[in-house]
């Protein structure tokens, strides 16, 4: 995504003799990682109380070539402690990273276990963290990524399921499949730059515990979909399922961020919005770059303002996506409701301090809230939680295009699919396909499909999340339902319960297991009576 198209980091082409911002492509945002901390190693596995395990995987589930039939080992995680034969197992989709980090930021399956009795497992994604079907080779071209697509992950969920259930002797066990953004659905994107002299496309690299976080949700309403003898229902948090096509208006996604800072502030909006003309100015002049070097406190010299950009645009919209009523530390340690604390930031300076020292400040906050970092790795930064992947999902069938509009704190920008295709073709060698999301899942006019073919779907969606514009708002049947919460933002209610939790999200978490609780109320006598006849 552009500046505004993906949930990328965005690269931006300096234009040296334009005082203004040209529009220009978006950024796209993708699963939240975070990449800018200097000396940031592999992300370390949080201690979680999850046994791990390894299953043979089948490579390629829709054919039946010799090397279809090629196992790899798929990971994943299983918590037992609750559970006994014939109750309810609650499986977590996997998103586009390590599955030990979604599993660590989704204490809510672990509050609920207890009252279900349930098994909880977690499964990570085909081509993301440990589970690499060619090892270390799996991203090496075309002719392994392959086969990395949303539809072979929910057969490898779907095989990996039966297999379970039939090892443990609990084929009676209902299964609830629970997933948050792509796990619900999530994205990563190609930002593509218009100068008056030349075009030039860039990969974005974004980091995305968000996007994921474009993030499974969408892969556990789709698993049900697909899958509905498998799976009795589905929590689908965050998940942008009508992000697709032209289902969502494409400026929708940077609308919603800049509204959440709007609505904190409207002298911090503004600020925002006027920095990236000062940067640019600043940029274009001799000495500009070391400047910034200094003033963004680059452990190494800047070579273009392309990192810049990225690394405030990165801090804007993963602050947005986060701004969760508690502190947290998901994509990074950040205090309760965040982009407030931003904004006071901003609004604190004196009223002679430049844009570019407040927008620093501000977005110091989400790199650096614990104040040990001396210096900030602006680029070339580390895939902490193991995104890398999403790189090909968003270049061949994930694409969501975004712009952003003049109502934006971002520069406007367009997106041009032709534009997107040949970055695409030139990275990995294939076209991207546009509307092969919409037809394998549908997505227009869901409420009229999802009336007849569907059940057992809850959709939850935070209206300071981003992502919630690409949701389902509104009640599509008595058993497809939508809780929205005008204060939550990505996935809120997947995480772990605090003392300090509003009501609001108490509220959000009871009707989730209320909900969850009448189709397992509904499915043992269902069983019992299958079984009698």
């Amino acid at each position: 995504m552009a500046p505004c198209a993906s949930l990328l980091l965005p690269v931006f082409v300096i234009l040296a003799t334009l005082p203004i911002i040209q529009s220009v492509p978006t950024f796209f945002p993708r699963p939240s990682y975070d990449q800018s901390l200097a000396k940031q190693p592999k992300a370390s596995k949080p201690k979680i109380p999850y046994k791990t395990h390894y299953f043979p995987q089948v490579l390629d589930h829709f054919t039946f070539q010799p090397k279809s039939s090629k196992i790899f080992y798929q990971k994943y995680l299983v918590n037992s402690n609750y559970w006994h034969r014939g109750a309810p197992i609650f499986v977590y989709t996997g998103n586009e990273g390590d599955i030990e980090w979604f599993a660590a930021n989704t204490g809510f399956l672990l509050d609920i276990a207890p009252k279900f009795r349930a098994l909880l497992v977690f499964i990570e994604h085909r081509f993301y963290g440990e589970s690499m079907p060619f090892g270390n080779n799996s991203y090496k071209s075309a002719e392994t990524l392959g086969y990395l697509n949303s539809q072979q992950a929910l057969a490898d969920f779907a095989l990996l399921i039966r297999s379970l259930k039939h090892n443990l002797s609990s084929e009676a066990s209902p299964v609830v499949v629970f997933g948050g953004s792509y796990g619900g659905n999530g994205g990563t994107a190609v930002l593509i730059f218009l100068s008056p002299v030349k075009l030039v496309s860039l990969f974005l690299v974004f980091n995305e515990k968000v996007f994921s976080s474009l993030s499974l949700s969408v892969l556990a309403a789709w698993f049900r979909l697909k899958y509905p003898h498998i799976a009795i229902g589905a929590l689908a948090s965050s998940a942008p399922i009508l992000q697709f096509d032209d289902i969502t208006p494409w400026s929708s996604f940077y609308d919603a961020v800049s509204q959440d800072f709007k609505e904190a502030s409207l002298n911090c909006y503004e600020v925002i919005k006027g920095s990236w003309a000062e940067l640019e100015a600043l940029s274009a002049q001799k000495e500009g770059l070391a400047e910034l070097s200094r003033t963004f406190r680059a452990c190494q010299d800047l070579h273009s303002l392309d990192s810049v950009w990225e690394w405030l645009w990165s801090a804007f919209v993963y602050t947005a996506m986060v701004n969760y009523p508690t502190d947290a530390n998901f994509m990074m340690p950040l205090p309760a409701y965040p982009v407030q604390a931003m904004c006071k930031i901003i609004d604190g300076f004196p009223s002679g301090a430049s844009k570019i020292t407040r927008v620093f400040a501000a977005a110091s906050l989400y790199y650096n809230y614990s104040r040990a970092e001396k210096c900030f790795k602006l680029e070339h930064g580390p895939d902490a939680h193991g995104l890398h992947g999403w790189d090909w999902q968003a270049c061949t069938e994930m694409v969501m295009p975004m712009t952003c509009s003049e109502e934006s704190m971002f520069p406007t920008s367009s997106f041009s699919y032709k534009e997107f295709a040949e970055d695409c073709m030139r990275t990995f060698g294939v076209k991207p396909r546009p509307h092969w999301i919409t037809t394998e899942f549908g997505g227009k006019r869901i409420e009229l499909v999802l009336k007849r073919s569907g059940g057992n779907i809850i959709f939850s969606n935070g209206m300071q999340d981003p992502w919630s514009r690409g949701g389902v708002l509104k009640n599509i049947s008595s058993s497809i339902i939508a809780l929205v919460t005008e204060k939550g933002a990505h996935h809120v209610d997947f995480r772990s319960a605090t003392k300090d939790d509003p009501e609001w999200l108490k509220e959000l978490r009871r009707q989730e297991v209320e909900i969850i609780q009448g189709w397992i109320n509904q499915y043992y006598p269902d069983l019992k009576r299958t079984n009698k006849e």
